[in-house]
């Protein structure tokens, strides 16, 4: 039986559309690269190494701040090396410099240390991410006197990775990795969290940072009801944000609202991720990866249950429309309403939201061999751009 919450967001996919939404979208880089219309981008359906997928970003902020990636076939720089699928989502803040660097970066690291490894690992994982923080920051280095907000920006970095069989997630910040599984006799689609959340607001998290700066008192701050680090920033773990990395940001010519009273020896917040794996099994159905701006709005069960309820096709867009509507809600207002209002002025009822479904072919899964093209997509736009 479908109860009333379920009902509320799976009740539009029996409808033949998402109301026109679409219809008259202008193409960035062709179709094949993904749609934009309005503030939306998206790429509603296409074919990975393991399955089909979808995409789908809605900005809010004045120039977009999430970026994302799908690549799909060699994990690698050699030939022989491991085939399969990548995905990242990146949730940048104080701008969207770091977002789109590892969007350009992350992935060329990970294929360098696969095959200087030979093969896929967690560890193969954690030294791309720490390389392109180690880029980013020299980025920092070298703009910082002609652009000292540099040095505040960071990002969230959210990667997904099937490989011979196995799922890695690896994450730094708060985006979120949810696998739909099918359990019991009534094949029930149950949602499991397979990320870790790097959020000062999580005790766990706090007690992290507490026991990594044990001389520093301040090193979490509980500021308008929200627990903040140093008083600043809610995430622990991020590859950008130099000034809490590298005491040589934290001083001027950077805005006082950005730099930390006195100084520190070893970096305040961390870019190395917490990288789990897990062997897919017949059961696991999809995974959603999104920003933490879908979770404000949906629990995982709630966004499994869309999943597992409706057509395919658009399928990342009809999550991200489900969060809408429940933002509106919370302001009492239309989601009719809400889409009539622009970026900037539009953060003030949601943050940008980036999701990417991906369906699980088990038979796809399990064949050794790699058949089909090479896919590339990089979604929310390009360097330079934001969505208009």
């Amino acid at each position: 039986m479908v109860t009333t919450t379920l009902r509320k967001f799976v009740y539009p996919c029996w409808k033949p559309s998402i109301e026109n939404e679409g219809e008259n979208s202008s193409t960035r880089g062709g179709d094949p690269g993904g749609r934009v219309d309005g503030l939306w981008w998206y790429k509603d359906s296409g074919h990975h190494v393991n399955g089909e997928f979808s995409m789908a970003v809605i900005q809010a902020n004045n120039v977009l701040e999430d970026q994302c990636q799908l690549e799909s076939g060699p994990l690698s720089l050699a030939d022989t090396g491991p085939q399969g699928t990548f995905v990242g989502i990146y949730d940048g803040h104080a701008g969207p410099e770091a977002a789109r660097f590892i969007n350009d970066r992350l992935f060329e690291n990970l294929k360098k240390f696969t095959s200087e490894d030979q093969g896929m690992s967690a560890d193969v994982i954690s030294k791309a991410y720490l390389a392109t923080e180690e880029e980013f920051l020299s980025l920092v280095r070298k703009q910082w006197l002609i652009k000292p907000h540099i040095a505040s920006v960071g990002s969230c970095c959210l990667v997904g990775i099937i490989c011979n069989g196995m799922l890695y997630i690896a994450n730094a910040g708060d985006s979120r990795a949810v696998l739909g599984r099918e359990e019991g006799d009534l094949k029930e689609v149950k949602a499991i969290q397979w990320s870790s959340e790097h959020n000062a607001n999580l005790e766990s998290v706090r007690e992290e940072l507490r026991s990594l700066h044990p001389d520093d008192p301040q090193v979490v701050v509980l500021k308008h009801k929200v627990w903040r680090v140093k008083g600043i920033i809610q995430v622990s773990r991020s590859i950008g944000d130099a000034y809490l990395k590298r005491a040589e940001f934290n001083r001027e010519p950077l805005l006082p609202k950005f730099r930390t009273p006195g100084t520190f020896e070893k970096p305040i917040l961390l870019a190395e991720p917490s990288v789990l794996a897990h062997r897919l099994l017949p059961s696991d159905q999809f995974l959603i990866f999104a920003s933490d701006g879908l979770w404000e709005h949906l629990s995982n069960q709630e966004a499994v249950d869309i999943v597992n309820s409706c057509p395919r096709h658009g399928i990342a867009r009809k999550l991200v429309k489900a969060a809408l509507q429940e933002a509106a809600k919370k302001r009492e207002m239309r989601y009719s309403d809400l889409k009539k209002i622009d970026r900037g002025v539009r953060r003030h009822f949601h943050d940008d939201i980036t999701v990417v479904v991906l369906f699980l072919d088990s038979h796809l899964i399990s064949r050794s061999s790699f058949h089909g093209p090479v896919i590339s997509i990089k979604g929310g736009g390009h360097p330079g751009d934001s969505i208009t």
